[in-house]
């Protein structure tokens, strides 16, 4: 457990809240007033000049105009496979590798209506190759959640957190940590999260450790890095970030090197109430190889085109970068109505991180507009999108399998 931090739920603020500010300097011991804890509070739009979140990422920004990315004839082929039982949007995803064996799980998310009464428990499971899901016990304990995140290590599905509705709209983050055993159909309760956090981006780490970057935690932003041992059930704090915090970012890694972008950043004023505004900062963190707490962070270009909400993203070791799919250029509730009251809309285009010669690439290929995701999985050699919302904030059943090529 982090000094200073208690294991408590939704409800923690910590004595140790200046430690664990967020990224514009809010402590998340800080009370704002009940109108604006929640983010379903819909907030002024953002002017389009004011997304770039420092001085440094204007900087990049316009360092990245001059240097145009280019897609070196990659092309992103995309194929629909066997649907979801029902239209689920931000589930938590992930594939898990037992042996032979491949599964590829999907757990809670928002069904179709879109409301509080949509918001939901269920687990689903598909073998890759089969031809439908098979739904297993629900993930506890019961309760309906969003923003949650998933990731595999040893044979076995941890997720983590995410946050629930209540009926009146407010939002609580979970500390709940289960692992799942997809052959089993069984969970496990392991550690909570020190801090509680969701629409998180996790990371996978030599298929022990799991590392839980930024996200939002009840009132805010946190920039913590929180780091999850698989092997030892516990938690500790590694690098945190040295930018603003965000959620609804996306990232994956490859080998020691985790990439992420975008999100929602909390702007504060001094005559008004904080904003929620897009974020185009992208980071880059190193880990090193015998003391993975420690992280070098920092900053790299930002890709093309504006910042994106909760983007599809993964780790492809292949060809050692990172790709991003889809998402939304409007930040929006969880119902897909922007914070600035507007519908939000998905776009259809994907970016590649190289790694290689650090640059970005824009991938062409006729794939669905799609956003509100928590992760891209991989089955077999293709990567799959697996529920979202479509245009309109129409929830989907639909699964997509995506070729690089």
């Amino acid at each position: 457990m982090f000094a200073g931090a208690s294991a408590a739920g939704a409800n923690w603020i910590g004595r140790g809240a200046a430690d664990f500010a967020d990224g514009n300097g809010f402590a998340r011991g800080l009370r704002f007033p009940n109108a604006f804890l929640s983010r379903g509070f819909t907030l002024p739009h953002a002017p389009a000049n004011n997304v770039r979140m420092t001085r440094l990422t204007v900087y990049l920004s316009l360092l990245l105009a001059a240097t145009a990315a280019y897609s070196d004839g990659l092309s992103l082929e995309a194929e629909s496979v066997v649907p979801l039982p029902i239209p689920i949007s931000n589930n938590a995803v992930v594939t898990v590798s037992n042996g032979e064996r491949q599964f590829v799980i999907s757990f809670a998310g928002l069904g179709n209506g879109r409301g509080h009464d949509d918001v939901l428990a269920k687990t689903f499971i598909h073998e890759p190759g089969g031809t439908a899901w098979r739904e297993a016990a629900p993930l506890p304990p019961g309760e309906g959640r969003l923003a949650a995140t998933a990731v595999g290590s040893g044979g076995l599905a941890y997720v983590f957190g995410g946050y629930t509705v209540a009926a009146d709209g407010s939002e609580a983050s979970t500390p709940w940590v289960h692992a799942f055993d997809p052959e089993t159909g069984k969970y496990t309760r392991r550690q909570d999260m020190p801090v509680p956090v969701d629409d998180t981006v996790a990371i996978g780490y030599e298929d022990r450790y799991i590392f839980l970057i930024s996200g939002w935690h009840d009132l805010g932003n946190v920039n913590l890095t929180q780091r999850y041992d698989t092997h030892t059930d516990s938690w500790v704090q590694a690098t945190p970030l040295p930018g603003r915090a965000v959620f609804g970012h996306a990232g994956g890694i490859v080998g020691g090197r985790i990439i992420f972008c975008d999100g929602v950043s909390v702007r504060p004023y001094a005559n008004r109430p904080r904003d929620f505004v897009a974020s185009g900062a992208c980071f880059a963190g190193t880990i090193d190889a015998e003391d993975s707490r420690r992280i070098d962070w920092r900053v790299i270009d930002s890709h093309p085109g504006r910042p994106r909400y909760r983007m599809a993203a993964a780790g492809l070791a292949a060809r050692n970068a990172v790709l991003f799919i889809g998402g939304s250029e409007n930040p929006y509730n969880y119902d897909g109505i922007g914070y600035d009251g507007e519908p939000s809309e998905p776009v259809a285009d994907a970016l590649l991180y190289d790694l290689t010669s650090n640059t970005w690439r824009e991938i062409s290929g006729r794939a669905p507009a799609t956003m509100d995701h928590r992760g891209l999985v991989r089955a077999g050699d293709r990567w799959l999108v697996v529920g979202g919302m479509l245009a309109k904030q129409n929830v989907t059943a639909r699964v997509t399998a995506y070729s690089l090529r």
